[in-house]
């Protein structure tokens, strides 16, 4: 089944493009294709208009686990929309290499890979084999526009 209609079939779809806030400027590609790869630059988790997905602030401060967990699957929404954007099908994606996943946390918080977790869920779901990947979580002061998780990755493309 193609990753459209297994996204359709979850009942999920693809955020429209980022929206930045007013005054920002975001030099860089977010997909920059080269010899056969994907390099995915850092996403946050959008809502379906392309906005800034709350809620913001710190996993385990101002909030919980789960919601870290399902910030985590909307970056990986997010991911997935400019990946679309850029390759034009999703099924391009021969394997996902690695993934570099960012917890805006306090220091004691030490359940980043539980958080990233709702991002790799997503992506296995939808790849299987091919979504299995490298992986490093970790826990950072702060995250840009206050978000609760960024996210990177490699991928492999046909």
């Amino acid at each position: 089944m193609h990753i459209e209609e297994q996204l359709a079939n979850m009942g999920l779809g693809l955020p429209s493009p980022i929206k930045v806030p007013a005054g920002v400027k975001l030099p860089f590609s977010f997909v920059r294709v080269y010899d056969g790869q994907a390099y995915i630059s850092g996403h946050g988790p959008q809502n379906a208009d392309g906005s800034i997905a709350g809620p913001l602030g710190k996993v385990g401060v101002d909030l919980s686990v789960e919601q870290g967990y399902e910030a985590a699957r909307l970056v990986g929404l997010s991911m997935l929309g400019s990946l679309k954007r850029e390759l034009g099908d999703l099924d391009r994606i021969s394997a996902w290499l690695r993934v570099h996943g960012m917890v805006n946390c306090a220091p004691d918080f030490a359940q980043q890979p539980a958080v990233i977790n709702g991002f790799s869920d997503l992506i296995l779901a939808l790849y299987a084999e091919r979504g299995a990947h490298a992986r490093s979580a970790v826990g950072m002061a702060a995250l840009p526009f206050n978000m609760a998780v960024e996210i990177e990755a490699l991928v492999a493309i046909n």
